[in-house]
C-alpha cells in the first residue's frame, strides 16, 4: 500500500504537460554569465521562463532598433567610424540598462533560489512524477545528457523536446527559424560548402547571423544541465519513495568514527 504523500510547505518541483520545473543548486555566477550573452538565457535556466522570454525578445528588437551587432563587427574589424554610423542613437541607450538588469536580476534569483532549495531540501517533499492529461504525458525518467547534447547540436530546441521541454522547445524553435531566415545562414553554409566564399560572405545578413552562436551553445549547455538535473531529481524521487514505504523505520546507519 502506497503512503500518504505528505504536504510540505514548499515545492521543488511541478511536472506538468509543458515541462518540468524545479529548483536546484545553481552557480550564480555561471547564470550572469550566460546573461551577459544574451539577456535572458540567464533566466531561462532558473526556469524563469516568462521573464526570459520577455527579456529575449527586447534585446531582439532593441538590437535590431539600434543596429548593434553590426556596429559591433564594425568594431571589431577596426572601423571605428562605420560602426558610429550604423548606431541609432535613440535606440542605443536603451540597451544597456535592459542589459544590466538581466545580468544583475540573474544573479539575484539565481542566489535566493539557492536559500530556498537548502530550506526545502530539509523537508523532503515528494516529487510528482507523472502527469496524464487529453494532450500530452509527462513523467520522470532517467535521460542520457549525450543523447540531449546531441540533439541541440543538430537544431537548437530539439534537445528541449527530447527533455519534454514543451514551452522552452517551441520558443527557442520560433526564435531560430526567425534567426536563420533574416540571417540567410544556411544559403551562406550551402554557398561555403560549394567553395564559392565570396559568394557565401556576401548573402549573410550580419545584424541577425550574430545572434546564432550564443543561441546555438547556449541550447546545448541549457539541455545537458536539465537532463543532468532531471536525472538527479529523478534518483531522489526514488530514494524518498522507498526509504518512506520499504525501509523499516528501525533501520539506523551508524555514523563512522
Amino acid at each position: 500500500m502506497y503512503s500518504r504523500r505528505i504536504k510540505t510547505r514548499r515545492e521543488l518541483s511541478n511536472i506538468s504537460i509543458w515541462g518540468t520545473t524545479y529548483i536546484h543548486p545553481r552557480s550564480p555566477i555561471i547564470v550572469a554569465l550566460w546573461s551577459t550573452t544574451f539577456p535572458g538565457y540567464g533566466h531561462i535556466l532558473l526556469h524563469k521562463y516568462i521573464r526570459g522570454f520577455a527579456l529575449i525578445i527586447w534585446e531582439i528588437f532593441i538590437n535590431q532598433a539600434s543596429n548593434l551587432n553590426t556596429a559591433m563587427v564594425y568594431s571589431f574589424i577596426g572601423d571605428i567610424q562605420a560602426a558610429k554610423d550604423v548606431l541609432v542613437v535613440n535606440y542605443v541607450y536603451m540597451y544597456i540598462p535592459l542589459y544590466l538588469f538581466a545580468i544583475w536580476d540573474s544573479y539575484r534569483t539565481t542566489v535566493e533560489l539557492n536559500n530556498i532549495y537548502y530550506l526545502v531540501e530539509k523537508e523532503k517533499p515528494i516529487p510528482k512524477v507523472l502527469t496524464v492529461k487529453p494532450l500530452e504525458i509527462n513523467y520522470l525518467d532517467k535521460r542520457n545528457p549525450l543523447v540531449a547534447i546531441f540533439w541541440s547540436m543538430t537544431i537548437p530546441s530539439a534537445g528541449q523536446l527530447y527533455l519534454h521541454q514543451i514551452l522552452s522547445a517551441f520558443f527557442t524553435l520560433v526564435v531560430t527559424v526567425t534567426f536563420i531566415h533574416f540571417s540567410h545562414f544556411i544559403e551562406g553554409l550551402h554557398y561555403l560548402i560549394l567553395g564559392e566564399f565570396q559568394h557565401s560572405t556576401e548573402v549573410l545578413h550580419i545584424q541577425w547571423l550574430l545572434y546564432i552562436p550564443s543561441l546555438y551553445f547556449f541550447n546545448i549547455y541549457e539541455s545537458y544541465m536539465n537532463v543532468v538535473e532531471n536525472n538527479k531529481l529523478f534518483e531522489a524521487e526514488q530514494k524518498l519513495y522507498l526509504k518512506q514505504n520499504y525501509q523499516v523505520k528501525t533501520f539506523k546507519i551508524k555514523a563512522k568514527r
